[in-house]
């Protein structure tokens, strides 16, 4: 295209420089709200209250803007198309007097200031502001600041219609934050290096925490070691001796007439001193709980009465089992084991894709484990030895097959009527359904 000497001659050279200028200080402008805009919007809240906390004088402009969100973003969107309009303007009065046939002019001015602006105007300083928006945010909050008063009076009127609005058209959605956004909080921090696996997996568990019941973590009452009133000393001795237990429930003629606890220290205080009987030295005050209370508020029953085991009865009162505090405890912290402790895998890899599992695993982790898209609350049951019993219909044998999903398990051991140790096969499902289609 040749520029026309008399057009040419229509702008003169500092002019033109000029226009050059001010268009460049314009994108430049553009850039800078853009930026903005995205830097206060990928603000970690948690982090800038952290940083305002430490050094209050270098970020109490970007807290305070960022508290008044609306308003930042109308003096942003404002002052963003004030400047992209005028360097529009200003370009197409440049290319009008450079080329002689206008239409050509504005097809030219329309295309350079929509790839300038795009690329340097918003591009760039966007994906600058995102990878450190507490820096661009701490840079430009006092600019946006002396804005947001300059063009207050229109701020005022854009809050006025976004009020109206919201009138209008009301959200009547939770915004309350759920567990599973938590959780993916928790995914992506620990994606991102700033938590490590052990305390990723803490912070679950204390989100989980205030779900889980005790049916899910007592001790059934098959597996519960328990004395008689009337137990002698020596029988009582022999008790803690074996078990390494530190408490252990007393009962009058059956175990659904839990009359006490009976700690170790105490019992062997008294043995010492030369007593015949434990009755007088139990505690008397017992702590019961139904199945389906929370744990957080078993634990904070227990520290409330300064006791470490409560019973866990049924609806007509008889003895379902026992729940500890190091029960609820584990729940957030994983197994504790102490020097006695006999560490058992619940999953044991026998050979690809088989498996031998204890059948008081939990129903929500053996489902956890292979990968099943099954919520164990489903079934009444919180142990797989209990599932199968469940699917079985009966007091499961040993050689009982049970087919769930891809898997098919087959009971090995029995412990009276309790599933001891079952076997699991994980059955490949693509293999099979590649074998079938050739």
């Amino acid at each position: 295209m040749v520029v026309p000497l008399s057009a040419a001659s229509a702008l003169s050279s500092s002019r033109l420089i000029g226009y050059l200028v001010a268009i460049v200080i314009l994108v430049f402008l553009s850039g800078f709200f853009s930026s903005t805009e995205t830097a206060f919007s990928s603000l970690n809240r948690i982090r800038l209250k952290n940083l305002v906390a430490t050094n209050k004088k270098k970020y109490s402009k970007v807290y305070f803007l960022s508290e008044h969100f609306d308003a930042l973003i109308s003096t942003i969107l404002i002052g963003n198309n004030i400047v992209n309009i005028t360097a529009t303007t200003l370009a197409t009065i440049m290319f009008s007097a450079l080329i002689a046939n206008q239409d050509v002019a504005g097809v030219v001015s329309t295309a350079v200031i929509t790839v300038v602006v795009l690329i340097f105007g918003e591009v760039i300083p966007k994906s600058m502001a995102k990878r450190a928006p507490e820096t661009f945010a701490r840079i430009t909050a006092p600019f946006i600041l002396a804005t947001y008063y300059i063009l207050f009076p229109f701020v005022w009127i854009m809050g006025l219609l976004q009020k109206l609005l919201f009138k209008i058209f009301k959200k009547k959605d939770n915004e309350n934050i759920t567990d599973e956004e938590l959780m993916t909080y928790v995914d992506e921090a620990q994606t991102e290096g700033g938590l490590d696996e052990y305390e990723g997996d803490l912070i679950r568990s204390a989100i989980e925490f205030d779900k889980m019941t005790v049916r899910e973590v007592f001790t059934p009452r098959v597996d519960v070691t328990a004395v008689a009133v009337d137990d002698s000393m020596a029988e009582v001795m022999k008790v803690f001796k074996e078990t390494g237990y530190s408490r252990v429930p007393v009962y009058k003629d059956n175990m659904d007439t839990i009359v006490g606890i009976l700690n170790q220290k105490d019992f062997y205080e008294a043995y010492i001193d030369g007593a015949t009987k434990f009755s007088k030295i139990m505690i008397k005050n017992i702590i019961y709980v139904p199945d389906t209370m929370r744990i957080s508020d078993v634990l904070r029953k227990l520290q409330t009465e300064k006791r470490h085991l409560a019973i866990v009865v049924d609806e007509f009162g008889g003895t379902m089992g026992v729940v500890t505090l190091e029960d609820i405890l584990e729940q957030l912290v994983g197994e504790i084991y102490d020097e006695r402790d006999e560490i058992v895998e619940p999953f044991v890899k026998l050979v690809d894709n088989k498996y031998m599992v204890l059948g008081e695993t939990n129903l929500e982790e053996f489902f956890e484990f292979f990968h099943v898209n099954k919520d164990g609350a489903e079934f009444d049951t919180v142990t797989l030895s209990g599932y199968i019993a469940y699917a079985l219909n009966r007091v499961p044998q040993v050689g009982d097959i049970v087919n769930f999903e891809n898997l098919a398990i087959t009971v090995k051991k029995m412990d009276n009527t309790v599933v001891e140790k079952a076997e699991v096969l994980v059955n490949d499902e693509e293999d099979e359904n590649d074998k079938e289609e050739k």
